[in-house]
């Protein structure tokens, strides 16, 4: 499955902030919007990338300091992206060798969505569902 397709089905909304923003608003928009991560921008370039999990592991170290510090002080700045003509099979390898769960879609250099581990588990399941469908037709029309 192409990751378009993914993105057609989940809707191409990328939440973003820039790298300014303090930690805390990092976190109220996670929550806000029920994500686990933010792409970072700056000028509409991806600067970076933040996450629950960068917060969690910079929270431990530095303490409630933290909310005050900027994101560009906890995003990965080395950001994974894909096209969507990558295949989800593809995009399963590149989230496992990089161990990240979310990877922007870009296009032309321009980001156009997102996709989590999530939405590439719920595309597989749905395209199972759709396969089994179509074999027990097969099976009962034969």
């Amino acid at each position: 499955m192409l990751i378009a397709e993914i993105l057609r089905a989940k809707g191409s909304k990328v939440v973003t902030v820039q790298p300014d923003t303090t930690v805390a608003e990092l976190v109220t928009r996670l929550a806000a919007h029920n994500i686990g991560a933010v792409v970072v921008t700056d000028h509409d370039e991806i600067a970076g990338i933040a996450s629950e999990r960068d917060v969690v592991r910079q929270l431990e170290a530095r303490g409630a300091e933290l909310l005050a510090a900027p994101v560009s002080d906890i995003m990965t700045s080395v950001v994974v992206t894909c096209t969507t003509t990558d295949t989800d099979d593809s995009l399963t390898v590149l989230m496992t060798e990089n161990r990240v769960r979310h990877v922007p879609v870009v296009s032309a250099g321009t980001l156009i969505g997102i996709v989590s581990i999530g939405d590439v588990v719920k595309a597989r399941i749905s395209q199972l569902e759709q396969d089994r469908r179509q074999l027990e037709a097969y099976i009962t029309q034969g």
